[in-house]
C-alpha cells in the first residue's frame, strides 16, 4: 500500500504542520503588506495583519511562487511518502489551483491536485475528509474523485463590519461604501463554490449575524436535508481582534445548532485582505463521515 500524505494551503485556515494529525502538511500563502511579502502563519500573525489593517495599510493576497510550491511537494516526498493529495483553495477564487495542476504533471502521478472549489472551514473539512479516506486505505485517485464529487456541497456566509478593504479591492465603489457607512449597512457575502457574491445587506452586525444563521438553517433544511447530520459540519470563522469576540460568535451559533459541534477558525489572509477586521463568518459543509 502506498504511503499517502495530505497537503493543503493556509487558505484552509490551517497553519503550521497540520491540525494535530501526522501526515497533513500546510503550504503558507503569501500576503502583501505595503511593499513587503509575508508568509501566513510563518512570517506574519493574524494579530499583526489586523494591526496593519487598523492602520489602513495596503494589503493583498497572492499565490505562492512555482518554486515554493515545488519545494513544498519535494520536501513531503523526501519524508518517505509515495504520493501526495494536494488540496488548494478554489480554482474560481485564485489561479493557484490551475498552477498546481500544471506543475503536478511533472510528477508522473505522485501529486494529485484536487480542484476542490472550497476555502476556509469548508476547505479544512475536505482536508480532514481526505485524511480519513487515506486512513481507510483509499488511493490518491479515489480521494481526488470523492472530494471533487462533494466539492459544491458547501456554503460560507461572511458579514463585513467595514467596507474599507472591499472598496480598496474594487469590489464596491467609493460612493457605495460611503452610503453604506452612513446608513450602518453591513453586507453579508456568500461563497458558493467559485463565486464571492453579496447575499444580503442589513443594518448593523447583529442583524448580519441573524441573517447568516438564517442562511445556514435554510441550507440545512433544503440543500442538505437528505443528508445525515454525521456527514455535515457547521462552522464559524472570523477576523476578530479578541478571543472573547470569537468565542461569543461561536457560542451564539452553537446555541442555534445544538445537534452539531460547532467549530471556529480564523479566516485566512486571502479572505481577510478583502473583508477587513471584525468580520464574522458561518458555514455548512458536507464531509466524509468517519
Amino acid at each position: 500500500m502506498s504511503k499517502v500524505a495530505i497537503a493543503t494551503d493556509s487558505n484552509s485556515g490551517m497553519t503550521g504542520k497540520g491540525p494535530g494529525e501526522k501526515g497533513v502538511y500546510i503550504l503558507p500563502m503569501p500576503v502583501n503588506v505595503e511593499e513587503k511579502t509575508y508568509l501566513e502563519g510563518a512570517h506574519i500573525t493574524h494579530a499583526q495583519l489586523y494591526k496593519a489593517m487598523k492602520l489602513h495599510k495596503r494589503i493583498s493576497s497572492s499565490q505562492p511562487s512555482p518554486g515554493q510550491l515545488v519545494a513544498f511537494w519535494d520536501d513531503i516526498l523526501a519524508e518517505g511518502y509515495d504520493q501526495v493529495v494536494y488540496i488548494p483553495m478554489s480554482s474560481g477564487l485564485s489561479n493557484s489551483c490551475s498552477t498546481a495542476i500544471q506543475f503536478a504533471q511533472a510528477y508522473e502521478g505522485k501529486i494529485q491536485v484536487v480542484d476542490n472549489h472550497r476555502i476556509s472551514v469548508t476547505q479544512a473539512a475536505s482536508v480532514l475528509s481526505a485524511k480519513r479516506m487515506a486512513q481507510r486505505g483509499a488511493d490518491t485517485r479515489e480521494i481526488k474523485a470523492r472530494l471533487e464529487e462533494l466539492a459544491y456541497d458547501a456554503s460560507i456566509y461572511i458579514a463585513v463590519d467595514s467596507m474599507e478593504y472591499l472598496k480598496k479591492g474594487g469590489r464596491v465603489t467609493p460612493a457605495a461604501a460611503a452610503f453604506a457607512s452612513v446608513l450602518n449597512l453591513k453586507p453579508v457575502l456568500t461563497i458558493q463554490g467559485d463565486k464571492l457574491d453579496v447575499h444580503a445587506k442589513v443594518r448593523g452586525m447583529r442583524q448580519a449575524e441573524r441573517k447568516m444563521i438564517e442562511a445556514v438553517k435554510q441550507d440545512l433544511q433544503t440543500r442538505f436535508a437528505h443528508l445525515p447530520k454525521e456527514e455535515l459540519l457547521v462552522g464559524t470563522a472570523g477576523t476578530f481582534e479578541t478571543e472573547e469576540m470569537a468565542k461569543r460568535w461561536q457560542e451564539l451559533v452553537q446555541a442555534e445548532f445544538p445537534d452539531f459541534s460547532v467549530v471556529y477558525a480564523r479566516l485566512p489572509c486571502s479572505i481577510a485582505s478583502h473583508v477587513g477586521v471584525n468580520a464574522a463568518g458561518a458555514g455548512i459543509v458536507r464531509w466524509e463521515a468517519i
